[in-house]
């Protein structure tokens, strides 16, 4: 009986490899619609794209359209606002890794949190924003990892302890 059941299932299989040989046709055309971009273009009346980058307790409104790769954030130049080079180049990873480094200018606020955090939201908010501009540049920068806001913050003090973790020291006598 279970003899028949495994002849039956067989044949349904022979006939499925039938059908499955008008598939590569069918790919193509899946092919060919991967390729295309899956969201629309979203500007403003500006012709600019906005977005929100977050990074521990900093949040980040950014603006950005085309132009000579300005970077304005708080209403001052990158190099005043983030004297650090680690920070500006943080800033700068979503136009390096897309290969657009000067083709857009960048208008930012930032609130919230230290310089870090500021320059990892503006990071986060310009690759949010690059990805509504140019939707086909969405994998790249999703790859990357620029698109996830990184959840990490700090952890609160408990009662009892000196810090989060870090107990008072202790003392046998």
């Amino acid at each position: 009986m279970a003899d028949e059941q495994n002849t039956e299932t067989v044949t349904d299989l022979a006939d499925l490899k039938d059908i499955a040989g008008d598939a590569p046709q069918s790919d193509a055309a899946v092919v060919a619609a991967s390729t295309a971009p899956l969201r629309e273009q979203e500007l403003d009346k500006q012709g600019r794209a906005y977005a929100t980058g977050r990074r521990k307790d900093a949040t980040a409104r950014v603006w950005i359209k085309p132009g000579t790769g300005k970077v304005t954030v708080n209403g001052r130049d990158q190099e005043v606002y983030f004297a650090r080079p680690t920070l500006r180049l943080i800033i700068n990873q979503p136009f390096s890794i897309t290969e657009r480094e000067g083709q857009y200018d960048v208008v930012a606020t930032v609130k919230g949190g230290g310089l870090s955090g500021q320059a990892g939201a503006v990071k986060h908010g310009i690759s949010q924003a690059l990805t509504k501009y140019e939707p086909a540049l969405r994998s790249t920068v999703k790859a990357a990892g620029f698109l996830t806001r990184d959840s990490r913050v700090v952890e609160r003090k408990k009662y009892g302890r000196a810090k989060a973790r870090r107990s008072f020291q202790f003392s046998k006598r």
